[in-house]
């Protein structure tokens, strides 16, 4: 359905902060490991996000280590998963993230590719893609439901993408590896 990914890709952030994100990816027996850093100002507090992801063959997010840097000091946080949907915060189990199967770092654009590679849908196909969502202002996990729903096919693929929560519908435009290339209020892939 994709191509393989790049080695690296980075995304400027726009509207909702003022920012950028490098992230770096290596394929293994394991899976894919993710590196990145995001780093933003925004509501007048600049923030500098940490990441490691840990993706089975599947792309079900089996860990992650976060490490926020903040004006008022540094924050972490241990996050692992049995790929099934339970979940561990810090070692302890958070059955309130219980179903999902992906992470949502908020302060990463890529991130909104994890539930695109795993569910392979295709045009007009959609599906419910709740995730371990991840606060940029203070590493703070819940439960954020997601919906996607594909609507072109082709190199690039587009996707409407709802969040409920937020209030929040968008259509997200990927590249032929499956990386956001488009995040509208949010994202422009640049490399």
């Amino acid at each position: 359905m994709f191509t393989p990914l790049p080695p690296s890709a980075a995304w400027s952030h726009r509207d909702a902060r003022s920012g950028f994100e490098v992230t770096y990816f290596r394929d293994d027996a394991r899976g894919v490991l993710v590196e990145g850093c995001a780093t933003a100002v925004e509501d007048g507090v600049v923030w500098a996000i940490d990441y490691q992801l840990r993706l089975d063959g599947s792309w079900h997010t089996r860990s992650a280590r976060i490490v926020g840097r903040y004006p008022t000091g540094r924050r972490s946080v241990t996050v692992r998963s049995d790929g099934l949907g339970r979940w561990q915060v810090d070692g302890t189990v958070a059955p309130e993230l219980d179903g999902c199967l992906d992470i949502d770092l908020e302060a990463s654009a890529f991130t909104n590719a994890l539930p695109v590679h795993r569910l392979g849908l295709t045009v007009g196909d959609s599906a419910d893609a709740p995730a371990a969502y991840v606060r940029a202002a203070d590493l703070t996990m819940a439960r954020l439901p997601q919906r996607y729903r594909r609507i072109t096919d082709g190199a690039g693929q587009r996707y409407d993408y709802r969040a409920p929560e937020f209030d929040f519908h968008a259509t997200l435009d990927y590249d032929e590896s499956g990386l956001i290339v488009d995040y509208p209020g949010l994202a422009t892939r640049v490399a």
